[in-house]
C-alpha cells in the first residue's frame, strides 16, 4: 500500500513520543531528522542508481535494522551514520545526533528498547518508489516534524523554521516562476532549515541554483540534510555570520545573485560583534543602530543582489516606522526606488514571536523610475491553529494575486505614490494604516429613524450586492414607510426562509452548481487520468487557478472563499487520494485491506467496516472509497430497508421508555418491578412470575406482561437492524471486489470529489443568507420601537406602579 501523508505524519510523530521523556523537542529532533534521513537516501540508492548518495556497506537502514535488539545498539548507529557521513563527505552534519547518549537515551535496556522502537518505527516507511511527489510528501513530512519541534521548542528555538506558507509567498513575490532557468541564483544569507529556499525551488521545474548560509551549527546540519533529501545535493549552503562574517565573497566584494528571499532573526541586539569589514554595505545609506540588526540584514541583502535582483524579505514592522538612524536609512531606500512592495502580515503566525511581521519587496531593475510603493495589508486574513495564526490557502493565493497584478482593493490593497510617501505629513513613514484604511466602516445609527420608526434606505443600501444578485428580494422584504425609510414586510424570524424560498436565491444556487459541475467535467478527463506521472502540485493548481477564474465575476461570493474549499478538501482528503492511486494504480487503490493493529507500538486503526462479530470479525480500512459510497450508489434499496428498520427499532425503545415512564413510579402498577430506579426485561420477568404465583393485582400482571411484550419487540427489531446490516456489511466487502476501474473511478470522481466539493460550495452560498439575515434582523430590531412608544410604555408602567403604591396607601 502507498505511503499516505497522513500515516506518514502519524508514524513520525510516534517516533517522536519514543523520544520526548527523555529530552525537549529542540533536542529530539536531531535525532528523528537523521534516521529520516538515512532511511530515505538507504531507499532511494535501492531504487535510483544515479542517486548522488553513495550508500556503501555498514552505512545503511538496513544495517541499523540488523541492531534492533542489541546491546550496543547506540554504539552501532553512531557507527552507521559514521560510515554513510565519511562515504558522502557528511561529517558534522549527519553525525550530530549521539545515539548512544545515556543522559538522553536511557541506560541500558531503556536505550535498547527504545532505539529499537524508533527503528521498527521508520522502517515502516517506504521510500523506494520516491519521485518527484514522493519528494514532495517527505518534503511535506519534514515541514511538519520542523512546525512541531518549532511549537514545542519555545521562543528561543523557533528561528530555525520559516511556515511554509510564508515561504510560498515570498517565492512566489519575488517574482521566480515556471520561466525561470537553472542558472539564475537564489540567496538566503539567514537560511536556517533551508525551508524557504526549497520553497522558492519548488516553483522552478527546471530547477535554480541555490546559496545558503546559516549561522547555527546544528541548523546548517539541518538545511543540508533537508536539501539531499529535495534532491538538491549539490546547493551551496554555507557556515557563519552573515554580518560579521559573510562566507560569499568575490574579489573581496560581496557576491552578487538574481534573487535573494530571507527570513532574518528579528531586532538582533548584537549584530555589530566582530564586525571589521562593511563590504560598502552601509554606503550611501547610514549605519544601522548598534542595538537593532533588522536594517543591517536588509542593506545586507540588498548589496548581495544584482543590478536587476530581486528580493523578499521578512522584517517586524517597526522598521516601516521606526525613526533615527533607521527612518535615515529608510528615506534612502525609497528616493532610490529600489522599495518595490510592503505586504502586512497578520500577528503570531512566525515560531519565536508573537509580533506581526511584514514582507518587503526589493527590486533594483528600474529602480530610478520608480513613482510608487504597492501596500498589501494582509493582517486579517488567517486562521487559528493552536496558539499561532495560519495562513490559509486562500489567503495566500489572494496576496499573490493581488501583488503580482499590482489590483488595488478597497481596505486591502494600494499602490501609494512616493510623492505622498515622501509629504511632510509622511516623512517616509511607511507604516500602513497611514495609507491603507482596513478597518470596518462604522455602523452609524439613525436618530430619525429611533424617533419615528423604519429602517434607514441608507442602511438597506448597503447590501446592494444582494439586490444586484436578487432583484425581486428587496421589495418581497420591505414596503415603504416614508421617503428614505422602509419597513420590514415579514416577521423578522421569516426572513431567512424568504430569502431561500425567493426564485431569484433558488436560480443563483442552481447557477453556482451549474459553474461547479462544468468545471469539474472539463478537468475530469486529467483526474481520470492519473499514473506514476503525473505531478500533484500541478494539478491541483491547474484545478484552483481554473476555479477562481469561474468565480472571479459571480456576486457576492468571494472567489478566493469558494477556492479555499476545494483546497481544504485537497490537503486533508485530497491528495492522499490521488498519491495512493499513483502509487498502486486505481484497481489496488480501491481494495480492502485489513486493519493495521500492533499492540507492542499501540498502534491501531479504526476499521471502516467490520464483517462478522467477536474474535472472529474481520477489519478493513478502505483508503480511498469509503463503504457509504458503494452501498449508496449500489445497495440503495438495502439501505433504505436498514434505514425502515431503524425507524421501527426507535420506534420500539421509545415504547418501552414511553410505558416505563408512566407506570414505574411510585405507586404506579411497575414499582415493585424497580432496582434503584431502573427496570429490565429480567426483572420483569421475575416480578411477573412472583406476582402470579402470590395473585398479586391482576392490572400490574397485565402491566408486566404488557412490559415484556413491549421488550421482546424491542429485542426482535434490534436483531432485524443488526442481521440486515450484517448482511449489507458482508454484501458491501464482495461488492468491492467486483468493481472495474470504470466503477472505482465513477465512485471516486464523482461520489467523492465532485459531490463533496460540490456540496462545500453549496454551504458557501447558503452562507450567504446568514450573513444578509443577520443584518436585516439587526436593523429590524434596532428600529422596531420608536423613541415615543418607549416613552408611551414607561409612562404606562410609572402609572401601573403609582397604582399599587397608592392601594397601598403610599402617596
Amino acid at each position: 500500500m502507498a505511503l499516505k501523508k497522513s500515516d506518514l505524519y502519524t508514524s513520525l510523530w510516534k517516533s517522536c513520543d519514543e523520544l520526548r521523556g527523555g529530552m525537549d523537542a529542540s533536542q529530539y529532533k536531531d535525532y528523528i531528522l537523521t534516521l529520516l534521513f538515512v532511511k530515505y537516501v538507504s531507499d532511494k540508492a535501492k531504487s535510483d542508481l544515479n542517486s548522488l548518495i553513495e550508500v556503501p556497506e555498514g552505512g545503511s537502514f538496513d544495517d541499523m535494522l540488523a541492531a534492533k535488539g542489541d546491546k550496543e545498539i547506540g554504539d552501532r548507529i553512531n557507527k552507521i551514520i559514521a560510515v554513510l557521513a565519511e562515504a558522502n563527505g557528511l561529517q558534522k552534519v549527519i553525525d550530530l545526533a549521539d545515539f548512544n547518549d545515556e543522559e538522553k537515551l536511557g541506560k541500558g535496556k531503556e536505550m535498547q528498547d527504545r532505539l529499537s522502537k524508533l527503528v521498527t518505527i521508520f522502517n515502516d516507511l517506504d521510500f523506494r518508489g520516491s519521485r518527484a511527489e514522493g519528494d514532495d510528501l517527505l518534503g511535506d513530512a519534514y515541514e511538519y516534524l520542523m512546525r512541531h519541534f518549532a511549537t514545542e521548542s519555545g521562543k528561543s528555538k523557533g528561528q530555525f523554521y520559516t511556515p511554509a506558507e510564508v515561504s510560498r509567498i515570498l517565492a512566489k513575490v519575488v517574482g521566480i516562476n515556471t520561466a525561470t532557468t537553472q542558472d539564475r541564483t537564489v540567496y538566503d544569507p539567514t537560511c536556517g532549515s533551508g525551508s524557504l529556499l526549497l520553497k522558492v525551488a519548488a516553483e522552478t521545474p527546471r530547477g535554480i541554483t541555490i546559496y545558503g548560509q546559516e549561522k547555527d551549527n546544528a541548523t546548517w546540519a539541518l538545511s543540508k540534510m533537508n536539501m539531499i533529501l529535495h534532491d538538491n545535493e549539490v546547493a551551496d549552503i554555507r557556515k557563519g555570520d552573515t554580518i560579521t562574517s559573510p562566507q560569499f565573497i568575490h574579489n573581496d566584494h560581496l557576491r552578487t545573485f538574481d534573487f535573494a528571499v530571507a527570513n532574518p532573526p528579528f531586532s538582533v541586539k548584537s549584530w555589530s560583534n566582530g564586525l571589521d569589514n562593511e563590504y560598502g554595505r552601509f554606503d550611501g545609506y547610514g549605519r544601522p543602530p548598534e542595538k537593532n540588526g533588522d536594517y543591517a540584514f536588509l542593506l545586507h541583502i540588498l548589496k548581495s543582489l544584482k543590478s536587476t535582483g530581486k528580493a523578499a524579505v521578512i522584517l517586524p514592522h517597526g522598521v516601516l516606522f521606526r525613526g533615527n538612524a533607521e527612518a535615515a536609512i529608510r528615506a534612502g531606500l525609497l528616493k532610490r526606488g529600489v522599495v518595490k512592495g510592503i505586504i502586512g502580515l497578520p500577528a503570531n503566525l512566525f515560531y519565536g514571536t508573537g509580533i506581526p511581521a511584514c514582507i518587503i519587496v526589493l527590486d533594483k531593475e528600474n529602480a530610478q523610475s520608480r513613482t510608487g510603493v504597492f501596500m498589501i495589508d494582509a493582517s486579517k486574513g488567517f486562521i487559528k491553529d493552536g496558539n499561532k495564526n495560519r495562513l490559509r490557502s486562500q489567503d495566500i493565493h489572494k496576496i499573490v494575486d493581488v501583488f503580482t497584478k499590482q489590483t488595488e482593493i478597497e481596505r486591502y490593497s494600494r499602490m501609494v505614490p512616493l510623492t505622498e510617501i515622501s509629504d511632510p505629513k509622511n516623512d517616509y513613514n511607511l507604516n500602513i494604516p497611514r495609507y491603507i484604511d482596513s478597518s470596518e466602516p462604522e455602523d452609524i445609527q439613525d436618530l430619525h429613524a429611533h424617533l419615528h420608526g423604519g429602517i434607514p434606505d441608507l442602511d438597506l443600501d448597503a447590501l446592494n450586492g444582494y439586490w444586484d444578485a436578487f432583484p425581486n428580494v428587496r421589495s418581497t422584504l420591505f414596503t415603504s414607510n416614508r421617503p428614505g425609510y422602509s419597513d420590514l414586510a415579514v416577521d423578522v424570524a421569516s426572513v431567512q426562509q424568504t430569502v431561500l424560498d425567493s426564485d431569484e436565491f433558488t436560480q443563483f444556487a442552481a447557477q453556482v452548481a451549474t459553474k461547479v459541475d462544468r468545471w469539474f467535467t472539463t478537468h475530469r478527463a486529467n483526474l481520470e487520468a492519473i499514473t506514476t506521472d503525473t505531478k500533484p502540485n500541478a494539478l491541483i493548481s491547474s484545478l484552483g487557478d481554473d476555479l477562481l477564474a469561474r468565480f472571479r465575476a459571480v456576486p457576492l461570493l468571494d472567489e478566493y472563499d469558494i477556492y479555499e474549499q476545494l483546497m481544504s478538501y485537497w490537503h486533508s482528503v485530497m491528495h492522499d487520494d490521488v498519491f495512493i492511486v499513483m502509487s498502486d494504480g486505481w484497481i489496488k487503490a480501491a481494495a480492502p485491506r485489513k486493519t493495521i493493529e500492533d499492540k507492542e507500538r499501540k498502534l491501531a486503526e479504526t476499521p471502516d467496516l467490520v464483517v462478522g462479530s467477536g474474535r472472529s470479525a474481520a477489519k478493513y480500512k478502505m483508503d480511498l472509497i469509503p463503504p457509504a459510497l458503494v452501498v449508496a450508489r449500489y445497495f440503495a434499496d438495502e439501505q433504505a430497508k436498514i434505514d425502515d428498520l431503524n425507524t421501527e427499532f426507535e420506534q420500539a425503545t421509545r415504547a418501552v421508555e414511553e410505558y416505563v415512564e408512566e407506570h414505574a413510579i411510585e405507586d404506579g402498577l411497575l414499582a415493585e418491578a424497580m432496582d434503584e430506579d431502573k427496570i429490565t426485561k429480567a426483572l420483569a420477568a421475575t416480578r411477573l412470575k412472583n406476582a402470579k404465583a402470590e395473585k398479586k393485582d391482576p392490572e400490574e400482571i397485565t402491566a408486566l406482561e404488557h412490559l415484556i411484550t413491549l421488550y421482546s419487540a424491542e429485542t426482535a427489531s434490534k436483531k432485524a437492524v443488526k442481521d440486515a446490516q450484517a448482511e449489507l456489511d458482508l454484501a458491501t466487502l464482495k461488492k468491492y471486489g467486483r468493481l472495474s476501474e470504470e466503477d472505482i473511478k465513477q465512485l471516486v470522481l464523482d461520489d467523492k470529489w465532485h459531490a463533496t466539493i460540490s456540496h462545500r460550495i453549496a454551504d458557501e452560498v447558503n452562507a450567504l443568507t446568514l450573513v444578509l439575515v443577520a443584518r436585516i434582523q439587526q436593523l429590524g430590531e434596532r428600529y422596531a420601537e420608536t423613541v415615543s412608544a418607549l416613552d408611551d410604555e414607561l409612562e404606562r408602567l410609572e402609572a401601573k406602579v403609582a397604582s399599587y403604591l397608592f392601594d397601598m396607601g403610599v402617596k
